[in-house]
């Protein structure tokens, strides 16, 4: 297990049931990204892969 897996898993058991939109997702990491500018780097590359995750199936 990763370090950071941690931190998904308390996502999931905190909030694993909720749905939420891609506006939000997009709306919370830019608030991430403000508090956090030294990780925007992170957030900006996480943001890439779930906008291309599709781009295998092609």
């Amino acid at each position: 297990m990763y370090f950071t897996d941690r931190g998904i898993e308390e996502l999931e058991d905190r909030r694993g049931e909720e749905q939420v939109s891609l506006a939000w997702l997009a709306d919370r990491l830019r608030a991430f990204v403000d508090v956090h500018p030294e990780d925007a780097g992170a957030a900006e590359r996480f943001a890439t892969f779930l906008a291309r995750d599709d781009d295998d199936d092609a």
